[in-house]
Parts: structure tokens; C-alpha cells; sequence
């Protein structure tokens, strides 16, 4: 398989020999979807990667097996300003498209829990690699080290700029650039920036499955804790987003996939200057009732126990002592036969309904995905094409929409990338 060509070593290659002559700013899932589906129409098809590779960040995806796509498209699991434009692609080329797709270039597939689908490989690295074979021998241009500093519009179409003085003439320009979660992997906010250079609007980004901070001063105590629970968004004493799993406590607050799942939401309300709140339940599979009836039975069946060691074999044993304080409970080592009724009701409180303020967000580096981007109303959902400027498109993570984990952003990546790519090539 050849290699992407570097700086000063762009090939022409077989694809400028007909067709339109497409640019795609951005070598990611989405732009090595646009590519490929405009070079099926027909298109010349140039990429321009700023990194040394393409592809580097769908290699980190699904904790490096590469979650493809999730089952359930329905549109509650995607965000923006208005998530119902992300119908549009979606429709056009959905999760069974995708599987075969795939599946046609010889990436077998299983599907896991929530619907959620994953190579059979278990390795991201297979996808990446049959894109790349897909991109080599179909005759699209891949120039690597090659960062776009300005796209300019002229009669002929488009002029693009490179910032070490290269330019590249297009008929049609996709920017699938990305956005700024994850700067280690290349992420910058270049399409953006592009994008309001050409006139558009950029909903101010935010980083979104992400970690949560909370101010506790505990927190050290916990790291590294696992439970299988619940999290609740609490606004105003209003539940607005819940979601269930395995939760994982760190120094500086709590992480885990329904807490990446909960994480858009708070970004958003910390933006807003909001206050809001994280509920935590800590035992999930009991009513109040039965909990408070599962302790009594327990501290009065080993009444000498010091309450604190009546936890082993329930809880996480450094969780306890941070429980029963939190519940209020002076002395840790009484005998568990002491607690009172009010006692139980405190320490089931704080296992069913454990509430932190929630202090902001882990950063860039931290994030699998923006929220934010290019505002969808300038931009007509059925074929991503610029209502502002004729013949520029937009793809991926560069708009403002994104989705929840398992598998929905590439699905974005996929679909918006390749009705770009197909209208492009037009």
C-alpha cells in the first residue's frame, strides 16, 4: 500500500483526470468517507491532512477498537442547537448502510451490548487500514503535512492555501477539519476558523464526553473506585438527564460512560452559568425501603461489628468511612447494633441520592468529541452544502452536532461525510 504523500511530494495522481476537482480539508473519518464517496461519483479527489497520517484519531476511538456504529439512530441520541438536522445524512446513509459498507471492504462486524458495533478484529487499526487501501487504490490524493490557511472563492471555484505557500484549485471544498477535542491526536480548530473566514457561524465549542470535576474534597480518597450505578443531572431540583452503568471515581471528580453521557448537558449549563448538580446512586437494585431494611438486617446481624467494617463484602471498603461521614455519622467504629432508625435513613440517603456540585469539565485533552461548530441553519441538511457559499461543503465533528457514546459520532463522521462527498462530486 503506498504512503500519503508529504510536504512537497504531492503526486498526481489517477483522479485528476476527470470529474470535478474536489478538495477535502481533513483527513478523518468523515473526510476519508467524503473522499471516497466522491470519488465513486466520478470527482478528483485531493485530501489535505495537517498530521503526519490520516486517520490518527479514529484509532483512539472505542478505547482503540473502533466503536463503528450504534444500532439505534434515534435522534435523541444526537445534540446541537438543533439535533434534528443530523436526519437528514442519517436517513441517507444509516447503520445498516454502514455495516455493509464496511462489510464490502472486508470489515466483518459484531454487535455489542446497546446496540453497538465494533470490527470483529477488535482492532480500530483495520478500519483505518482498509480506508487508506480504499483511498490508494482508488486514485484519491492524500497530502499529509499540509495545513490549510485560507480557502478563497473565485470564478473558477475555489482557491485553497496552504501555509508554507502551496495552492491547490477546486471545483467544490469540503471542510471535514474536526474539531478540538483531543489536541494530542492532531485536533485544532482550523475548520472552524476556515469556516468564518468563508462567512459562516460558529456556535462557541465545548468539550462533551468528558470527565466531570466536583467540588468534594474527598475525592483523593476515592480514586479509582468502580460501582456499577446510576448519575442524574439536577437543575433547580429538577432531574433533566440520567444515565446507568459503571461509574469510576478519580481525584478530581467521577468518569465512566454515563458520565460522559451526562457531560454534554453540564458543559452546557456551566456555559450558561448554571449551578448543577450530580446525583449519585450508589445501590441501584433496591427501593429506599429495602435498603433501609437490608441495612438494620445487617448491622444487627454481627451487632459488634464496628460499623465501618460491617461495609466489607457490600461496599468498596474506602468508600465506607466517606459514607458514613457524609451521612453524618460521628464515631465510624461503633458497634453497628448502635445505629439508630434516623442513622439508616442518613446512610441510605447518601447511597440512593448523593448529590455533588458539579465545578466544570476536563479540558480538550480529555474530550472524545466538541459540541459546537458551524450552525446547521446555514447549511442545507440534504446535501451539507453551504447555503452561504455555492459549492463548499461541510462533514463530521466541524459541524455543530454531536452524539452520545457507542458509536453515534462516527456514525455522524460517515454519514454527514458521505452525502458530502456524493452532492460534491455532483
Amino acid at each position: 500500500m503506498g504512503k500519503e504523500a508529504g510536504p512537497g511530494r504531492h503526486r498526481p495522481g489517477r483522479s485528476e483526470s476527470r470529474g470535478k476537482r474536489v478538495i477535502v480539508v481533513g483527513g478523518g473519518a468523515a473526510g476519508m468517507m467524503a473522499a471516497l464517496a466522491a470519488r465513486e461519483k466520478g470527482a478528483a479527489v485531493t485530501i489535505l491532512e495537517k498530521n503526519q497520517r490520516v486517520g490518527k484519531k479514529l484509532l483512539a476511538t472505542g478505547n482503540g477498537r473502533c466503536n463503528l456504529t450504534n444500532l439505534d439512530l434515534d435522534i435523541a441520541h444526537y445534540h446541537g442547537r438543533q439535533p434534528r438536522f443530523a436526519r437528514g445524512a442519517l436517513s441517507r446513509f444509516d447503520s445498516r448502510r454502514t455495516i455493509a459498507y464496511f462489510a464490502e471492504l472486508g470489515v466483518a462486524h459484531r454487535v455489542e451490548d446497546g446496540g453497538r458495533v465494533f470490527p470483529f478484529s477488535g482492532q480500530a487499526s483495520s478500519v483505518l487500514d482498509v480506508l487508506r487501501y480504499e483511498l490508494e487504490h482508488s486514485g484519491v490524493d492524500v497530502v499529509c503535512e499540509a495545513r490549510v490557511e485560507d480557502i478563497a472563492g473565485n470564478r473558477d471555484g475555489f482557491t485553497v492555501f496552504l501555509t508554507d505557500g502551496r495552492t491547490f484549485p477546486a471545483d467544490r471544498v469540503i471542510i471535514a477539519a474536526g474539531g478540538k477535542a483531543a489536541p494530542q491526536l492532531g485536533a485544532a480548530d482550523d475548520g472552524h476558523r476556515l469556516a468564518v473566514k468563508l462567512g459562516h457561524t460558529v456556535v462557541e465549542p465545548f468539550p462533551a464526553l468528558v470527565q466531570l470535576k466536583l467540588a468534594a474534597g474527598f475525592l483523593p480518597r476515592l480514586k479509582g473506585i468502580k460501582f456499577d450505578g446510576k448519575a442524574e443531572i439536577i437543575l433547580h431540583g429538577q432531574s433533566l438527564q440520567q444515565a446507568g452503568g459503571e461509574i469510576l471515581f478519580t481525584e478530581y471528580g467521577i468518569s465512566g460512560p454515563p458520565i460522559f453521557d451526562l457531560s454534554r448537558l453540564a458543559g452546557a449549563l456551566l456555559k450558561q452559568n448554571e449551578k448543577p448538580v450530580l446525583k449519585i446512586v450508589l445501590v441501584n437494585h433496591l427501593s429506599r425501603p429495602e435498603l433501609e431494611q437490608f441495612l438494620a438486617f445487617r448491622f444487627q446481624a454481627r451487632p459488634q461489628k464496628p460499623l465501618v467494617f460491617s461495609f466489607v463484602g457490600f461496599l468498596n471498603k474506602r468508600l465506607a468511612p466517606v459514607v458514613l461521614a457524609e451521612a453524618g455519622i460521628g464515631d465510624p467504629d461503633k458497634p453497628a447494633g448502635a445505629t439508630t432508625a434516623a442513622e439508616r435513613k442518613k446512610i441510605a440517603a447518601v447511597l440512593q441520592d448523593w448529590r455533588f456540585t458539579i465545578s466544570g469539565t476536563r479540558g480538550w485533552q480529555s474530550a472524545q468529541v466538541t459540541a459546537g461548530g458551524v450552525e446547521v441553519s446555514e447549511i442545507n441538511p440534504r446535501t451539507m452544502e453551504s447555503r452561504l457559499v455555492p459549492g463548499l461543503y461541510f462533514a463530521g465533528e466541524v459541524i455543530d452536532i454531536d452524539g452520545d457514546c457507542g458509536g453515534y459520532n462516527l456514525q455522524w463522521a460517515w454519514s454527514s461525510g458521505r452525502v458530502a462527498g456524493e452532492n460534491a462530486a455532483q
